[in-house]
């Protein structure tokens, strides 16, 4: 996914570490570590994409709508979309005053639909608990429904400019090649992937915040899973994969996720009936999205127990009021 740059944020004072940090890293072995810093963000600086919430007049609230719609979502499809929460929806207050039901509708087809109503829920809490405005601490931002570790992290930091380890799937293919000498990092986070992020944050705030984009950037643009652009890396000549060789990646196959065929493309196709309709839909019409019954059930029970669907009497369907 790729990230925001840190817009301002508060003076910096005293490196602090937040409880996104690990109290005690480990050393990490790699030479010149200030060097790494400004070579990396430099780069950044140079290359870093346009992208509307890196803008200084960006603010926090398109920062945090574009986390939630990068997960698992490539840029150019969420740009669009972006834009269009942004105008409908300009602060948090806003999205609170409609229904869910409306969130997921906007939401469109980027697909994982449950970020919509996750959203939609944060919102709620940022209007209801905190004056409208997204807050600036970690801590409150783990405490708003839908938000896990790594959207807390991410939104402190590049809204704000705060110092949190910020571990996305770009950030840990970086880390793994350049630190650790393999090609690709576990299959879920681990305790050894944070402490060596612990290791190589930046001690100074604004500076481990242009640390966070910077490396999930380059993951994004030069160090792609596949065909990484090693000529064009700025740390090439310190990355331990490269120097070992470019060694192939030696755990279980990666294989990339399937859509057609399976229940989350009924579940769009479903979803896109509602979305298409002001009024309920009959159960016929929903019939016609796909034509193996059981599969097309099993979906359809699964909005149901996310919270997408509502049934209505008389077999009718709706999104969430």
């Amino acid at each position: 996914m790729s990230a925001p740059a840190p817009g301002p944020g508060p003076t910096p004072g005293p490196a602090s570490v937040s409880a996104s940090v690990p109290a005690a890293p480990v050393p990490v072995d790699l030479p010149a570590t200030g060097a790494l810093h400004g070579a990396v963000i430099d780069w950044f600086d140079e290359h870093a994409r346009d992208l509307p919430w890196r803008r200084p007049d960006a603010g926090a609230w398109s920062v945090m709508v574009s986390e939630f719609m990068l997960q698992q979502t490539p840029v150019n499809r969420v740009l669009p979309v972006h834009a269009e929460w942004l105008e409908r929806w300009p602060r948090p207050a806003d999205l609170a005053t409609e229904s869910a039901g409306e969130a997921v509708r906007a939401w469109g087809r980027l697909g994982y639909p449950r970020r919509a109503l996750r959203l939609h829920a944060a919102a709620t809490a940022i209007a209801q608990q905190h004056g409208g405005e997204v807050p600036r601490e970690h801590s409150e931002l783990l405490a708003l429904p839908g938000i896990g570790e790594y959207t807390a992290a991410a939104v402190a930091s590049f809204a704000y400019g705060r110092r949190h380890i910020v571990l996305d799937t770009n950030v840990r293919r970086v880390f793994a090649r350049l630190a650790t000498g393999v090609e690709y990092p576990p299959n879920a986070t681990t305790a050894a992937e944070r402490r060596l992020a612990a290791a190589l944050l930046p001690d100074d705030e604004g500076t481990a915040a242009r640390w966070a984009a910077a490396t999930m950037e380059l993951g994004a643009l030069v160090c792609a899973a596949r065909s990484p652009r090693c000529g064009s890396c700025p740390v090439a000549d310190r990355c331990a994969w490269r120097l070992a060789g470019s060694p192939a990646h030696e755990g279980p196959p990666r294989r990339g996720q399937t859509y057609a065929g399976t229940d989350r493309q009924v579940r769009g196709r479903l979803l896109a009936i509602l979305r298409a309709s002001r009024t309920p839909v009959p159960r016929a019409l929903l019939d016609t999205a796909w034509s193996e019954p059981v599969q097309r059930a099993r979906a359809l029970d699964g909005l149901l127990a996310d919270g997408l669907v509502e049934r209505l009497p008389d077999d009718h369907y709706r999104l969430p009021a």
